[in-house]
C-alpha cells in the first residue's frame, strides 16, 4: 500500500529546557510527567504511522505558569528552538507558535515575531487561560491581531481551574479536556467572535470536543433563553460550520457521524496527539480510523488535501 503522506496537524513539542522549566515551576501536563521527546522520536513515530508532516505546538500548560515575567522570553526560546526543527527538516516539520497570555500586548508582539520573522506556519492557542476561555473579550486584541494576519488557531484545551476542585480521582485529560474545547467552542459561537474575526482558521482540537454531540441542543438554545444573541438555528450551525476539526483521539465511526452535523467535509484533518498518545495509542487509533467507512477520497482528503488548504506550503 502507497503512503498515505499524512499531515499531522496535533503533535506536540517538549524541548528540553521547556520540561526542565516547567518541573522548576512545580507545573507539568495533566498526567504528571511528560512522556519522552526528541525530533528523531518523532521522525519515527511518523514513518511508522504514514505522517509526512508534523505541525508541532507546545505541550500543555504552554507558558502560562511560575513568573509572568518570564513567560515571553520562554515562549521565545521554544518558538525559535521550533523554528531550527523547521529549518533541519523543512518536508517533515512544521510550527504553531506558543503565545504568552499574561498580557495581551506581548501576546500580540510573539504572534508578529512567530509568523513574521520565524516563518510559523500558525498559532496555537489553549481554549481558555486562567478562568477565561476564547471567545471572551479579554482576547479581542490577540484575536484581532491573529485575523489582520489570516492566522490558522489551533485550539488545544487546557485544566481549567475548576477541573482541579472537582471530587475525582480521573486524571483531567479522560473528560476535563474536551469539556474545555466544548465551552471555548461554544463561547466563540455566542459571543460572536466567529463572526468578528472571520479570517482565523480556528481548528479545535479532538473533533471539537463533545459539543458536535449536541450541536442541535446548542442551535435552539436562543429559543429558550431570551437573553441569548437571538440567532437562528441555522445561524448557529454555520458559525459550528467555520471550524475546522481534528481526529486526534477521536477516529471512530460514531465520532464522524457526529462531525457530519457540524463540519464541512473539507475542514476535517488529521491528528495524532504524540507524544502523550503514545505510539501503541496511535496504532490503535490509526487502526480504528482506517477501520471507518469512507470514500477512499474523503480519507485522502482528511489525511491530507484538506489541511494543504490550511498549510499549501507542504504541496
Amino acid at each position: 500500500m502507497p503512503s498515505p503522506r499524512r499531515i499531522d496537524i496535533h503533535v506536540h513539542l517538549i524541548p528540553p529546557f521547556y520540561q526542565d522549566a516547567a518541573y522548576e515551576a512545580g507545573a507539568g501536563p495533566a498526567i504528571g510527567r511528560y512522556p519522552a521527546w526528541s525530533p528523531e522520536l518523532a521522525l519515527e513515530l511518523m514513518d511508522r504511522s504514514g505522517i509526512e508532516v508534523s505541525l508541532m505546538s507546545l505541550a500543555q500548560p504552554g507558558v502560562q505558569f511560575g513568573e509572568p515575567k518570564k513567560a515571553s522570553a520562554l515562549a521565545r526560546r521554544c518558538n525559535e528552538y521550533s523554528a531550527e526543527l523547521n529549518a533541519r527538516w523543512p518536508r517533515r516539520f512544521g510550527s504553531l507558535a506558543v503565545v504568552p497570555m499574561w498580557n495581551t500586548d506581548e501576546a500580540v508582539a510573539e504572534i508578529d515575531h512567530s509568523l513574521a520573522q520565524l516563518k510559523h506556519q500558525g498559532v496555537c492557542l489553549f481554549a481558555s487561560y486562567g478562568g477565561k476561555f476564547l471567545g471572551d473579550r479579554w482576547f479581542e486584541p490577540v484575536l484581532e491581531a491573529l485575523n489582520d494576519r489570516d492566522a490558522v488557531v489551533f485550539v488545544h484545551p487546557a485544566l481549567h481551574p475548576s477541573s482541579r476542585t472537582l471530587e475525582l480521582p480521573w486524571p483531567g485529560f479522560m473528560m476535563e479536556y474536551v469539556f474545555d474545547t466544548t465551552r471555548a467552542a461554544v463561547n466563540l459561537v455566542f459571543s460572536g467572535a466567529i463572526e468578528r474575526f472571520p479570517r482565523i482558521r480556528f481548528v479545535l482540537a479532538h473533533a471539537g470536543g463533545l459539543m458536535p454531540y449536541f450541536a442541535w441542543r446548542l442551535s435552539v438554545s436562543p429559543m429558550i433563553d431570551k437573553r441569548l444573541d437571538q440567532v437562528s438555528p441555522a445561524q448557529v450551525y454555520e458559525r459550528l460550520r467555520r471550524f475546522w476539526y481534528d481526529n486526534a483521539l477521536a477516529p471512530t465511526a460514531e465520532t464522524f457521524e457526529c462531525l457530519k452535523g457540524v463540519a464541512r467535509p473539507e475542514q476535517i484533518v488529521f491528528g495524532s496527539d504524540w507524544p502523550f498518545a503514545n505510539s501503541g495509542v496511535i496504532a490503535e487509533a490509526v487502526r480504528t480510523y482506517e477501520g471507518v467507512a469512507m470514500p477512499a477520497e474523503q480519507r485522502n482528503a482528511i489525511d491530507r488535501k484538506n489541511a494543504l488548504s490550511l498549510f499549501p506550503q507542504f504541496v
